[in-house]
């Protein structure tokens, strides 16, 4: 049986090619027909010649992927080896063909999943990106950077950052000092963001200018925001009149994405998230691009992703059951 040696730069690196998992490359030789020993740094594949030379190039294209600073996760993992035992390599190389940095003033910002450059170049490609996911998976981080390398390039005239007013049911009136002071603490993860990209003094005087605008919600209605590149951050906390309101606010070479985490919603009960409601109304519409993002694209704490993953098999329990009956 013919048969193929990979050499890699070191035992870590190829480990962190398949997340350090011997059930990846268990999947790995159902799915691409193959069988895999690896020792030290060296991968083996076994095959007929067809399969052999798929397993090549999917190892390759993990390596690549590597190279360019995107972690490899179970998740990735799989989706890509199954996508490669289909032949639908093309679509992943695209994916690598063109390498994103997104450089700002304080850091340069690389995507650290397969999810995140998907999501990253649809940001910087469309008009309305919509990306929804749990914490931690760069969906507002990446938007942000996205806004502030189009500023610093010219390519939009301001950046216009929003959320909704609403958490954990708490009501404006209700809380302490004057209306600026109510406002600010939910518009402080904004605040936080801007000033990794940005030095804190420059971020003063874009906003004193107006040439960076953080504001709730509810500001955005009655304008229309053209040479603007726009971000809605916690949009599952949005109504679905909220949300038609934000979206036909795109204006001349603007630009918006819209962020959000379904299981997070801080509704009242008797009220729909407008970011459940638009998944259906648009997911047809050409030029919006919806990105889900999963727990594998999670790039804190490695314990976050745990914790995103407990709380999910806890919420969908039957998922896991049905699984396991199937197995």
């Amino acid at each position: 049986m013919p048969a193929k040696t990979l050499h890699f730069q070191s035992p870590r690196h190829l480990s962190q090619l398949y997340a350090g998992k011997a059930e990846n490359l268990a999947h790995a030789e159902q799915a691409l027909g193959v069988k895999l020993v690896t020792r030290e740094d060296w991968l083996k594949i076994e095959a007929a010649q067809e399969p052999l030379a798929r397993a090549e190039e999917f190892f390759a294209f993990l390596n690549a992927a590597r190279s360019q600073g995107m972690t490899i996760r179970t998740p990735d993992f799989a989706r890509l080896v199954d996508s490669f035992a289909k032949g639908e390599a093309d679509r992943w190389q695209a994916l690598l063909d063109e390498p994103l940095v997104i450089a700002t003033n304080r850091r340069s910002v690389v995507p650290k999943t397969i999810g995140q450059k998907e999501y990253l170049q649809a940001v910087l490609r469309q008009p309305i990106v919509i990306g929804i996911g749990p914490a931690g998976t760069g969906k507002t981080y990446l938007a942000m950077a996205a806004a502030v390398s189009a500023l610093l390039n010219h390519e939009v005239e301001r950046i216009v950052l929003t959320r909704p007013a609403v958490e954990a049911g708490e009501a404006l009136g209700f809380l302490p000092g004057d209306l600026r002071e109510k406002i600010l603490p939910y518009l402080r993860p904004l605040y936080d963001a801007l000033h990794d990209m940005l030095d804190p003094e420059e971020v003063v005087r874009l906003t004193e200018k107006g040439v960076i605008e953080i504001a709730p919600l509810a500001y955005m209605r009655g304008r229309t925001l053209s040479r603007a590149f726009v971000v809605l951050d916690e949009a599952q906390n949005t109504t679905p009149e909220q949300m038609m309101m934000f979206l036909t606010r795109l204006g001349e070479d603007s630009r918006m994405v819209v962020t959000g985490d379904v299981t997070q919603i801080d509704l009242p009960r008797s009220k729909v998230s407008g970011l459940l409601e638009v998944q259906h109304i648009l997911k047809d519409v050409p030029g919006i691009v919806f990105h889900t993002f999963t727990a594998g694209d999670v790039v804190r704490h490695p314990l976050v992703q745990r914790i995103v993953e407990a709380y999910d098999r806890y919420k969908h329990p039957t998922a896991g059951a049905d699984s396991r009956a199937g197995s």
